[in-house]
């Protein structure tokens, strides 16, 4: 590897290849002359030499006229054509190779202007480059590079370093075993380990370039960027210093420790002024949660998987959210909000502000105090403090999913057009056609939330046109329930309590012990509770004008599904595979014959593939639902619907 390095700096400078042209030493002028004939030296004192295009001085010199060569001694001075000065305290010129060799506070300059400073210096008039072996410095404007050995490039303004090369610039310090830096242009080249540290953040790679002026860079090879509890990786990072915008190509990797967020895709772009990255192509975002799965009779935490064709994570001010607060049961089986939350958070925010307006006190600064000739004060002026609100500042991590969303976790599956989370009030918002699944169930609506308690699913809400859909083992007979609001609660990952509000209408076919159809049933309320035990359903309530009917399995009516039917299992993830690929692309549709008319009543065959247990109907024997009619409060709907708004972002 050294080999090769060296080889391409030759042929950078073809002209180290060619045999030098062998040319006389000439001296000038001197102010004293001494020759020895035995030994044909000659010294001089206040010398000045003229060899090619170099002009060679010192305070005394030996001059070897045979050997065409000089030592210089004190006050050492090369300059090459007014661009290259070269300084030192001594001073072996060969005038047949060009090679000079220089120690004793060496200092060399150009015009850019570039400094190189070392104990020891090799240097060749000819090619115009220099090395030094133990230890040097380049300081270029605002540029400072240190290094064990390096090479200078005085023709094309090169510089080569190698081992325990620092490089210091207002934005950052590079550390590097590797580095090619060019004087004019101040692109920097790594060709190994490399990290650059900047004032908040931390970029590794082991290939790459990064100019020190306009801050650009590209980085090629192993690179990992890292900002406080953020990194990101990537195969390839290109990255604007100034703009603060940075792009990853192919195998993204971003995580925040702080969130227990994870991101994934192929193609993403960095924002550091808002602190957001966008990415694309198969990305799909991870989140850990406390519930856990069996996988080979052990228990495992379970994730959250997430896809979408576009993925935005960023960290926004907790202001501008409209943080939701999680639905809970109430006195008398009323749903209502979960205050907790915003009481903790209240109660942080005043203490924080406490904290802070005692800090201002200590160090608040008084108005001058000005007195009149009896010493008497007459400055009326009175501190004042301004009160602080920590919301004000504080940022917290959001989530966003455009189009062909998709959700797998073992205990719930979705699908949606797009998505919001943000870690303020852990929950997850589904827009435009969601479609939620949970266990055996399909859940549908304008929008869907799910909302999570201490990193475990803890309830969910569908909003406006709410849809719930059960298939039996047959998959020709759909338990259904609709209404304005659906409100579900989770125990230990399993659904433990179902609240349909507003005109609740519901269909539910009934089977003996044996597991035999009875009749369907069917309801319409003003609410219906369902209750379920180790998921599967062990009690209904009907809630404020119960109507309702029941038909025999034989004498079942010719419609027998509600209005706003929708059942997609062919949708539904089925692994977390499905979120990293992508469902497979759909193959061209087959226009059926126009001979007969098609069915009113929709035909399913097949059972779930998800192959998971449904919910319903319940299979106890000998217990079947017990129904129930109570009477509820006429603010039981507004006590219900703890938040139907489903902005998220407050409007300026």
């Amino acid at each position: 590897m050294e080999k090769l390095r060296f080889f391409l700096i030759f042929l950078l400078f073809p002209s180290i290849l060619f045999a030098q042209q062998r040319t006389k030493i000439i001296l000038q002028s001197s102010a004293l002359m001494n020759v020895d004939t035995k030994t044909n030296i000659t010294k001089l004192k206040n010398p000045v030499f003229l060899h090619d295009n170099a002009i060679l001085s010192s305070d005394s010199a030996n001059f070897f006229t045979e050997r065409n060569y000089v030592e210089f001694f004190s006050h050492v001075h090369i300059n090459q054509g007014d661009t290259l000065n070269v300084y030192s305290d001594f001073l072996n010129y060969d005038g047949n190779t060009k090679n000079a060799h220089l120690t004793g506070k060496v200092r060399l300059e150009d015009r850019t202007p570039t400094i190189l400073t070392t104990d020891l210096l090799d240097y060749n008039t000819g090619t115009r480059i220099g090395q030094y072996y133990d230890g040097g410095k380049i300081v270029n404007k605002d540029v400072t590079l240190t290094s064990k050995r390096g090479w200078y490039f005085a023709n094309t303004k090169d510089a080569f370093f190698r081992y325990n090369v620092v490089t210091v610039t207002p934005q950052s310090t590079i550390k590097t075993d590797t580095m090619r830096y060019n004087t004019l242009s101040n692109w920097t080249y790594f060709y190994g380990p490399t990290n650059i540290k900047g004032k908040t953040d931390n970029l590794y790679t082991e290939n790459g370039a990064y100019n020190t002026a306009s801050e650009n860079a590209y980085f090629g090879k192993k690179n990992l960027y890292t900002e406080g509890s953020k990194s990101l990786k990537g195969d390839s990072l290109y990255y604007d210093g100034k703009k603060g915008y940075g792009k990853a190509v192919k195998n993204i990797i971003f995580m925040d420790t702080q969130d227990k967020t994870l991101l994934k895709g192929q193609l993403g772009e960095y924002y550091k002024v808002d602190e957001r990255v966008v990415v694309t192509k198969n990305a799909y975002f991870a989140m850990g949660t406390k519930d856990s799965v069996t996988v080979g009779k052990k228990k495992m935490p379970d994730s959250l998987f997430l896809g979408a064709d576009t993925l935005e994570t960023q960290r926004v001010l907790l202001k501008s959210l409209k943080v939701l607060n999680r639905p809970i049961v109430q006195k008398n089986n009323q749903v209502g909000e979960d205050e907790e939350k915003e009481k903790e958070a209240k109660e942080k925010e005043k203490a924080e502000a406490r904290k802070q307006l005692a800090e201002e006190a200590k160090i608040k600064k008084t108005a001058p105090v000005e007195t009149n000739g009896n010493g008497a004060t007459t400055s009326n002026k009175k501190d004042s403090v301004v009160a602080f609100n920590p919301a004000d500042t504080v940022r917290t991590r959001a989530i966003r999913a455009y189009h062909n969303v998709r959700v797998f976790k073992t205990n719930m599956q979705a699908k949606a057009d797009s998505l919001f989370y943000t870690a303020a009030d852990s929950t997850l918002r589904w827009y435009k056609n969601p479609m939620l699944w949970s266990e055996g169930t399909q859940q549908t609506g304008d929008t869907i939330h799910v909302f999570f308690k201490n990193d475990k699913i803890h309830s969910f809400q569908v909003i406006e046109n709410g849809f719930i859909v059960n298939v039996e083992t047959d998959s020709t007979k759909f338990n259904q329930v609709k209404g304005k609001l659906i409100t579900g609660f989770f125990s230990n990952g399993n659904v433990r309590d179902v609240y349909v509000d507003g005109n609740a209408e519901s269909i539910y076919y009934n089977r003996d012990e044996k597991g035999v159809y009875q009749n369907m049933s069917q309801s319409v309320s003003g609410r219906i509770r369902f209750k379920f035990d180790d998921k599967e359903l062990t009690d209904i309530t009907y809630v404020k004008g119960d109507e309702g009917v029941t038909h025999p399995i034989d004498k079942l009516p010719k419609e027998t599904l509600l209005t706003g039917f929708i059942w997609k299992p062919e949708l539904r993830p089925t692994s977390k595979a499905d979120i990293i690929k992508g469902l497979p692309a759909k193959k061209a549709p087959v226009k059926p014959k126009a001979t007969t008319k098609p069915k009113t009543t929709p035909t399913v065959k097949g059972k779930d593939p998800s192959g998971i247990k449904p919910i319903l109907p319940t299979k106890k024997s000998e217990v079947k639902p017990i129904i129930k009619e109570e009477k509820a409060p006429d603010s039981l709907m507004k006590e219900i619907t703890p938040r139907l708004k489903i902005d998220t972002l407050k409007k300026n």
